[in-house]
C-alpha cells in the first residue's frame, strides 16, 4: 500500500536519509528500528508528507503522492500519530477526540469504535488531556488517529516512556489492529521485543540508510541486536 521508494530527505542543506525504500502491505506490520538520530522519525514524517524529498517518491496504492499535502493523504487513508503522546492538554480527552470526529458523517460511530479499542479512555473522557499519565495520553493519541478510519498507520516511538503494563495493552492492540484486516502499519519503535513481536518484516536504519532487512519473529532479535550495537 505505501511505498517510499529511493528518498533522499533533509533539512536545509543537512540529508538525513539516504536513498531509504520502504513497503508496507495492505495489511500487516512493519517495524522501522535504529538508535536515536538514525532517521527514523525523518521517514514517518515523509511519508506523512510534512517532509518532500529532495530525491525519490512516496507511493499510496501505486499512486505518486510525494507532492500531496499531509491532509490529501489522510484523506486517501493514512493516518499518523507522531512521538511524544501528543494531544491538546488543555482540552479534554472527548474534546481531542471531537477534533477529529466533528464533520465526518461516521464520526460518531468512529469515535465509538475507538473508544471501544481503548476502553480505559471511556472513564477519562471529562479529564483534560494535560492531566492524563503518558500512556493515556498515547492512546489518546491512537484513539484520535484511529477515528479518521485509517488503512495505513504510521506510528512513531508508541511505547516511549510509558509504564509496562500499559506497553503491554499498546502491543496487544496494535497487534489486533493489524491482525482484523485492512489495515497497514508502518511502526518506528525502540522496544525491540515489541517491534519484532508484532512486526512481520523489520528494516534496521542508521545513519539515514537501511542496514539490515529481513523478517520478524524471536530469531531476528539477535541480528538485529548486532547490528544496533556495531
Amino acid at each position: 500500500m505505501l511505498e517510499l521508494r529511493d528518498v533522499h530527505v533533509g533539512y536545509g542543506r543537512t540529508t538525513v536519509l539516504h536513498g531509504v525504500g520502504v513497503t508496507v502491505p495492505a495489511e500487516g506490520v512493519v517495524a522501522v528500528m535504529g538508535h536515536n538520530g538514525a532517521g527514523k522519525s525523518t521517514l514517518l514524517r515523509t511519508a506523512a508528507g510534512l517532509l518532500r524529498p529532495a530525491r525519490g517518491a512516496v507511493l499510496l496504492d501505486g499512486v505518486d503522492v510525494t507532492r500531496l499535502a499531509p491532509h490529501e493523504r489522510v484523506r486517501r487513508g493514512l493516518a499518523y500519530v507522531p512521538q511524544g503522546q501528543q494531544s491538546f492538554p488543555h482540552l479534554t480527552a472527548r474534546e481531542n477526540l471531537q477534533l477529529v470526529a466533528d464533520g465526518r458523517k461516521d464520526g460518531k460511530a468512529a469515535t465509538a469504535e475507538a473508544l471501544a479499542t481503548f476502553p480505559a479512555l471511556e472513564g477519562l473522557l471529562g479529564r483534560r488531556a494535560g492531566l492524563l499519565s503518558g500512556g493515556q495520553r498515547q492512546q489518546l493519541a491512537i484513539a484520535r488517529a484511529l477515528i479518521t478510519r485509517p488503512r495505513l498507520l504510521l506510528l512513531d516511538e508508541p511505547t516511549e516512556g510509558i509504564q509496562p503494563s500499559v506497553v503491554a495493552e499498546i502491543e496487544e492492540t496494535v497487534l489486533r489492529l493489524a491482525g482484523r484486516g485492512g489495515l497497514g502499519v508502518l511502526l518506528v519503535e525502540q522496544h525491540l521485543g515489541f517491534a519484532l513481536r508484532a512486526a512481520h518484516t523489520y528494516h534496521v536504519l542508521e545513519s539515514g540508510r537501511i542496514t539490515v532487512s529481513g523478517a520478524a519473529g524471536a530469531d531476528a532479535e539477535g541480528a538485529v541486536r548486532a547490528s544496533l550495537a556495531v
